[in-house]
């Protein structure tokens, strides 16, 4: 089956989640935070993540938005930086227009022009997402955003993955899933959906039932692998 709709994750995949930390490191009067802010990016992530999935299997579950204020809370902590809330403020600020990677634009252009179905699926709260793709300027390149609080439980639960055919009416081998979250994409490859993880940082692939079809150090590649899946 053809593919006819094109499905992303959002954090990490079409956005920069390093962005945040990095660009507050950048900023004047912010030095001592510069020797940490490499750190304190990858904390705040795994952080994240790792409490969606906690949440999740709890049955606890809360906006995307608490999570990331979680885990950031969390890295500073870890790092010995709880107690400037002037900085706590500023990187939440900062989250709210992280940059989308270089390719993304035009990547998502193309798709259009080939007569896809183009969205995000993602762990995100509806105002984060919104304020994201705002700041990226990729509105007018996506068909919708899909977020896991309509549903009320994050990924990989399949009542996530079964958003996109609601939306689109699509079956599964329809859909081609791409994720920067080894973890995702190998959930989203398990369910039916032809997946493609981007893996920027040549990780090892992860040891779940299921793997990704194909593997992407960027998202250059996406739309001929759209049109050749």
């Amino acid at each position: 089956m053809p593919i006819t709709t094109c499905i992303f994750d959002a954090y990490g995949t079409l956005f920069d989640v390093a962005a945040a930390a990095r660009n507050a490191a950048s900023e004047p009067g912010r030095e001592a935070f510069a020797e940490h802010w490499s750190k304190i990016a990858e904390y705040w992530r795994l952080k994240q993540l790792q409490y969606t999935w906690l949440r999740a299997v709890m049955d606890k579950h809360t906006d995307f938005w608490q999570v990331t204020q979680d885990g950031l809370d969390w890295a500073l902590e870890a790092e010995g930086l709880e107690g400037d809330t002037g900085l706590r403020e500023r990187l939440l600020q900062l989250y709210w227009e992280l940059e989308a990677y270089p390719e993304v634009p035009a990547m998502l252009a193309a798709l259009k022009s080939a007569g896809l179905n183009t969205a995000i699926l993602s762990n995100g709260s509806p105002e984060m997402l919104a304020g994201a793709v705002q700041s990226a300027g990729i509105g007018d390149v996506l068909d919708d955003v899909l977020s896991v609080e309509s549903v009320g439980i994050f990924k990989p639960a399949k009542v996530v993955y079964d958003l996109v055919g609601q939306r689109f009416g699509c079956r599964p081998d329809e859909v081609l899933f791409v994720s920067s979250n080894g973890w995702d994409a190998s959930a989203a490859a398990g369910y039916g959906f032809t997946t493609a993880w981007v893996n920027r940082k040549g990780e090892p692939v992860d040891r779940l039932p299921a793997k990704p079809a194909t593997m992407l150090s960027d998202l250059t590649g996406i739309p001929a692998l759209a049109q050749s899946a």
